[in-house]
């Protein structure tokens, strides 16, 4: 069958992910000050941005995803996503699995170097839910300073 609207511009992966990632997440960060970057060069990469000003310093929520496309060598593989937390000073840029995980000695999640996989919208959603939630209680937090691993409160 021939299609219709040849040159109709099709929805890729990766704007596809920003859309349900933003609907998931995006409130939620922006009301911690947070803002999705305008970043179309490195969305086409697969690299998506939140970012806060405060004063002269920024901090960054970082997700980046590898989109796998059903092909004869590929096969089905899942996507995957993970996310880096960027403070004001980079060199101490971090995974959120590897500050739950490791740092924070919260077993949430099944290893340091995790990576949320999905196949279709609702197994997405389900995994930026779950990132959503670890950004806030821990990523967020952390990224402001407000907590700290070596904390015995924490």
């Amino acid at each position: 069958m021939v299609d219709p609207h040849p040159f109709e511009e099709r929805q890729s992966l990766q704007d596809y992910f920003r859309t349900i990632m933003h609907t998931v997440v995006g409130q939620a960060f922006t009301a911690a000050g947070y803002q999705l970057q305008d970043e179309p060069m490195k969305w086409i990469g697969g690299r998506f941005r939140y970012m806060k000003h405060a004063g002269e310093t920024e901090t960054s929520i970082e997700f980046q995803i590898l989109v796998y496309n059903d092909t004869a060598w590929t096969g089905k593989q899942p996507s995957r996503f993970t996310v880096n937390l960027i403070p004001a000073m980079p060199a101490t840029q971090r995974s959120l699995s590897r500050l739950v995980v490791e740092d924070f000695g919260v077993a949430i999640l099944p290893n340091a170097d995790y990576w949320w996989v999905f196949q279709g919208t609702e197994s997405l959603g389900k995994a930026l839910a779950e990132a959503g939630h670890l950004v806030v209680g821990y990523g967020i937090p952390w990224l402001a300073g407000d907590l700290n691993p070596d904390d015995p409160l924490a």
